[in-house]
Parts: structure tokens; C-alpha cells; sequence
């Protein structure tokens, strides 16, 4: 293995330009300190941009030229023209693989604007778009994107301001992709990363390749962090078939205590050369410290035989398991902070594939459902029982049965009804007070992609918890589970007669921390009134809306550029429920009592027997 000034330098040649972010001054490093600073620290940019090699369309005077947004010097500032469309642009000196950029907005900034990547400076590839900045500082990554060229800029759509767009700082990461190599060499650096499930976007599987780790193998920095499952594995594209002979893995703190080194030729079907020993499991098992005294752990993985292919991955089979505290042990994911495949061969033309995008055509109807028969029409729906198809979830107090008092066609539209009845139900998950209806098309009528909506009138009283949302299908396989299987909240209204929300929940983005909007009815609209609520579901991301009215936008590229893996890509089912109580409602109108979100006024509303909601119809739109 070449030495570790060897690899600094290496590092060096590999540049990642960007304004430096942590430095005490602006004073320019030797390019081969600096390097072997950022190999053991990314916490601070590899290499300043050149002030000069920024342009921008204009600048609202001398003073705040395009070149402060790269003079690390936190508290000058470019500022356009006053336009909606200008622009600014950075030249990064070749070309680079991007894996993220960050943008320090001043108080004049960008409400809509996008980030594009060129290799000449005159065609342009947009890789993030903002349709509702808020300024601050925004980090854009890139994965799982191909971003690959010399030139970055931002350019304008809509100023929040009647002032210019205003940029402290404008920082971009990345380095060149190793390249075919006949000699030893590292040949994942900067090379496309892949991995199941992680736990935002800060922590993607891109980290691993990135060249970058804290010196202490402590630090929270440049890391790919799975969650928390013991199935869970982090990749490599080295480009073209590689002889392979040794893997460094450069670990954080969460270990894996077993694993496998595997290559594969296609990325799908992968051979086994290297797994520890059972007597070296046993020690790391062994190794069982508090999460603030434990520190990573640097395997150098030296093959019996060398091994041929294209990809290499890690795959987790054990976990670390930390005091927490002692006697008690709790674990958590894997966490790497280097992936190094050591060998020949390989290529820099290696790329991560293209999303996947709207195939367009005209929608048809796969499914609809407006409920005039006598009662339920099971071969499309499922009921669903606490204690039996669904435990008890975020605290709520009903217990849902398969009863005509709770689940039934009325008037042409669906009822779901609430009741109570002090410690009257008795069902596998316990004794309830309440009942209620739920029911959904899982196996019944599973999709992926389309238009989704239903009419509806919704109950109103603080707590009344009354939904039409969508699970992922795989929600019950534990190598996956909630909330990797993906959660998508058409409509959510927690008893308040003036507002609904819409959210998405995934891995990185769930429960309080979703990515959601609320939406206020127009024209003085209540939710006890019929409405029609929506969501169209694309490969490229979900628009939902009231009334046909759009009230939240969110792409899969701005999702997984900000938040964490896009989990929309298979099948979901439909979901119409009643709760009564739990975390939402309590987060809200903050009832405790006699039950979590739901107070004595809205129990005696239940007791009355006048709490329901209706449902006119529900379809699904497709196309074919």
C-alpha cells in the first residue's frame, strides 16, 4: 500500500475546489498540506477556488464583486444585478465529479433558483432546483446523481427580495474519478457509491468514496451511516473489470462485528471473497463501550486470492453493540467513513445512472370505488384490526374492528365511525374505550405511480384524526419496515375546520421531522365540508393538492438532495382511516388528559355517536 504521504498527494492531484469553510484566515495552504489536511478532515475544503475564476451576469456595485463568494472571508458577499435571472459561476479548473455545494445566502436571497453542472461552459445539466427558498445555508448533494464537469453556477428564477440575489459564500466538493490504473492503486476514489438504506442525505453512500476521514476515526464527518438494521450494505463502480487484491474500510465508531467483502459483474449478482474469522468476530464483539468512549476502526482487508470485477461492496451481517448504559447494550447502524478497493484496471468513466423519469401519455382509471353498493366491496378493500392485521401506533386511543357500527356505505359514500364504550373492547392488542374504521387495498389493489384522489367531509373537534394516505408494500418485510418503506399523507386533518396537511415520510424524513406542508381551504372552506383531495405520484416527485388547487410541490432530486433516500419507486396501497387522540393531535391542541390528544369534550362528541367521516369516492389514475 502506498504510503500515507503518497496518499495525501494523491489527494492533491484529485482536486474538490471550494471556498475554504472552517479556516481561522483566508491564508492559502501548499497544496500538498492542504490535501493531506482534507485526507483526514473534510471539515474543511480541499482546495480555495481562484476568486478570479468566478463570473456572475452582474454586480450591484464594485464592492461586491462575484469573486467574494470564494475569498474566505465570510463577511463579503457578492451581489447581482437587480434581476431575477442572474447568475453566478464558478470554474472549477478541470473536471470533477460534484458531490455537493453549498450556498451562504446574505438576506436578498434566491426564493427560486437552480444549480447547474457543465464540462464546457455553454451546455448545462440542472442537478437541484429551489422552488421555495428560505435562505440561510443550503447544502445541495448531488447523490445519486451523475454531476460531473468543470464549470458549477447558480442561476435565478425569482428573487425574495426587490434587492439582487446576495451570496456570502458559494462552496463546491467533489474530486476526479480515479482513472484505469495498470499499476496498484486506489481505484474507488471518487468513483459512484451505491447502498440500500441510509440515514439522510449527509450520510449517503457517496461519503465512502470521497477520499475524506477525521484522523481520530471519531469525528462526525464524511461518513456513510446505515440504518438501523443489520442487513445493510455500501458499494463501489470502479468503472470496467478490476483485479482486485486488498479493501481498506475506515469505520466509524458503529462497526460492523461480521461482515462480507463481495465483487460482482453486474451490480446484482455477487460472489463472497472475504469474511472474518470467527475468532475475530468474537473479539469484536467482545469490544462493548459507551457511544462516547468507542472509536472506529481502520480493517485492512487483504484478499487470499486476488478477485475479478467491477463492483465491490461491504455487506453487514453483525453489528457493534454499545452500552447504553452498561449492563444494558443498544446497537445501531454501520458507519463508514472510507471505502478504499486497492488493485488494477477500472475506469473514470464510471456514472451513476440516469433517474428515472415521467413517461408521459394520458391517464387512465386502474381503480375507482364510490361506494353506492350495500355495503363494503371487499375484493377492493381489506379491513383492518388492531391486534391482528396492525398493532397499536403514535399513541392513539381507538382500537379498529371490522363492525357495520364503525365501517359501512351510507347515502352513497363510505362511513367510518368512531364509538365509545369504557373498556368494552377486547382485541389481541389489549382493552379499548373507542372503536373505529380503517380499511386499505393492500392485496387487493397494490401500484406504483399515478394520480390519486378522493372526495371527502371530515369531522371536526380537537382530536379527530380522520386520513387518506399510502404505505409502502414492503412495510412488513423487516430488512425494510417504516419508515423505509415510504409514507405518503394525502390528507391529514386533526379536528381543526380550517386546515389539512400533506407529508412524506422516509428515511431521514419522518414522524416531526416529514417533509410537509398545511394548506388553508380557499375561500373560507372547512373541513366538514366536501372536498376533493389529491396527490399525483411521478418518478420525478409528488404534487398534491385541495380542490385541485396545488398546495405542496416536492422532487424526488430536491428530497434526496436535502433529506435522504427517495423511497417512492414501488408499490404502495391506499389508506382511509379515523383515529382518535395520539401524537399528532396531543403535538397541537397539547391534551393529556383523559386521553393523549383528546379531551373530555371530543370523548362526550364520541359517546354521542355524532363523530364520522365520509367518503364520496376514491380513484386511481395511471397511465398505460
Amino acid at each position: 500500500m502506498p504510503s500515507r504521504t503518497t496518499l495525501a498527494a494523491t489527494t492533491a492531484a484529485l482536486i474538490a475546489l471550494a471556498a475554504p469553510m472552517a479556516f481561522a484566515a483566508p491564508v492559502p495552504k501548499p497544496a500538498a498540506a492542504q490535501a493531506a489536511a482534507w485526507d483526514t478532515d473534510r471539515a474543511a475544503a480541499a482546495h480555495a477556488a481562484d476568486p478570479g475564476s468566478v463570473t456572475a451576469s452582474g454586480s450591484e456595485n464594485d464592492a461586491s464583486g462575484p469573486g467574494a463568494v470564494a475569498d474566505g472571508d465570510g463577511t463579503t458577499r457578492w451581489s447581482s444585478n437587480f434581476a431575477d435571472d442572474a447568475w453566478i459561476r464558478v470554474d472549477l479548473g478541470s473536471v470533477i465529479r460534484v458531490s455537493s455545494v453549498t450556498l451562504d445566502w446574505e438576506a436578498a436571497y434566491g426564493k427560486k433558483y437552480v444549480l447547474e453542472v457543465s464540462k464546457n461552459g455553454t451546455d448545462w445539466t440542472t442537478f437541484y432546483t429551489e422552488d421555495d427558498g428560505t435562505g440561510g445555508s443550503v447544502t445541495a448533494h448531488t447523490y445519486p446523481q451523475e454531476v460531473t464537469g468543470r464549470y458549477v453556477r447558480m442561476r435565478g428564477i425569482q428573487r425574495a427580495t426587490s434587492w439582487g440575489y446576495s451570496l456570502y459564500s458559494f462552496k463546491v466538493y467533489g474530486g476526479e474519478p480515479a482513472p484505469a490504473s495498470t499499476t496498484r492503486s486506489n481505484l474507488a476514489l471518487n468513483h459512484p457509491a451505491y447502498g440500500d438504506f441510509y440515514q439522510h442525505a449527509g450520510n449517503s453512500p457517496a461519503f465512502v468514496t470521497d477520499g475524506g476521514r477525521p484522523a481520530d476515526l471519531k469525528a462526525d464527518r464524511s461518513r456513510w451511516s446505515s440504518d438501523w438494521n443489520a442487513n445493510r450494505w455500501v458499494g463501489v463502480d470502479l468503472g470496467a473489470t478490476s483485479t482486485i487484491d486488498s479493501v481498506d474500510l475506515y469505520w466509524e465508531a458503529a462497526y460492523a462485528v461480521d461482515y462480507r467483502i463481495q465483487v460482482s459483474d453486474d451490480n446484482r449478482t455477487w460472489r463472497t471473497v472475504y469474511q472474518p474469522s470467527a475468532s475475530e468476530v468474537a473479539a469484536r464483539r467482545a469490544d462493548v463501550k459507551s457511544p462516547g468512549d468507542a472509536v472506529g476502526r481502520h480493517d485492512t482487508v487483504r484478499l487470499p486470492t486476488p478477485a475479478t470485477g467491477r463492483y465491490v461492496r461491504m455487506l453487514g451481517v453483525e453489528r457493534r453493540s454499545f452500552y447504553n448504559p452498561a449492563p444494558a447494550t443498544a446497537q445501531f447502524g454501520y458507519s463508514l467513513y472510507e471505502f478504499q478497493v486497492w488493485g488494477t484496471g477500472g475506469s473514470a468513466n464510471a456514472a451513476y445512472p440516469a433517474l428515472p423519469k415521467d413517461p408521459g401519455g394520458a391517464y387512465t382509471t386502474t381503480f375507482f370505488d364510490d361506494f353506492t353498493g350495500s355495503g363494503l366491496d371487499r375484493d377492493k378493500w381489506r379491513v383492518v384490526r388492531t391486534g391482528t392485521e396492525m398493532n397499536p401506533v403514535n399513541g392513539e386511543s381507538q382500537a379498529y374492528v371490522d363492525s357495520a357500527d364503525n365501517i359501512r356505505t351510507e347515502n352513497g359514500a363510505l362511513v367510518l365511525q368512531s364509538k365509545y364504550c369504557k373498556g368494552c373492547t377486547q382485541t389481541p392488542a389489549g382493552t379499548f374505550d373507542f372503536t373505529s374504521g380503517r380499511i386499505d387495498t393492500n392485496t387487493k389493489f397494490d401500484f406504483t405511480y399515478g394520480k390519486v384522489s378522493a372526495r371527502m367531509k371530515l369531522p371536526v373537534g380537537d382530536g379527530f384524526w380522520p386520513a387518506f394516505w399510502m404505505l409502502g408494500s414492503d412495510v412488513d418485510n423487516p430488512d425494510v419496515s417504516w419508515p423505509g418503506s415510504g409514507e405518503t399523507d394525502i390528507m391529514e386533518n386533526i379536528g381543526y375546520g380550517d386546515w389539512t396537511s400533506s407529508a412524506l415520510h422516509g428515511p431521514g424524513y419522518s414522524a416531526d421531522g416529514n417533509i410537509g406542508k398545511q394548506q388553508t381551504y380557499a375561500n373560507g372552506g372547512r373541513a366538514d365540508e366536501w372536498h376533493t383531495y389529491g396527490v399525483e405520484w411521478t418518478p420525478e416527485g409528488m404534487t398534491f393538492t385541495v380542490d385541485d388547487r396545488v398546495v405542496q410541490t416536492t422532487s424526488r432530486s430536491k428530497l434526496e438532495s436535502t433529506r435522504g433516500k427517495w423511497v417512492f419507486d414501488h408499490n404502495q396501497y391506499v389508506i382511509l382511516n379515523l383515529a382518535l387522540g395520539g401524537a399528532y393531535p396531543a403535538g397541537w391542541n397539547k391534551v393529556t388528559s383523559p386521553y393523549w390528544g383528546l379531551p373530555q369534550s371530543s370523548v362526550d362528541r364520541v359517546a354521542q355517536g355524532g363523530v364520522k367521516a365520509e367518503i364520496d369516492w376514491v380513484r386511481v389514475e395511471q397511465k398505460k
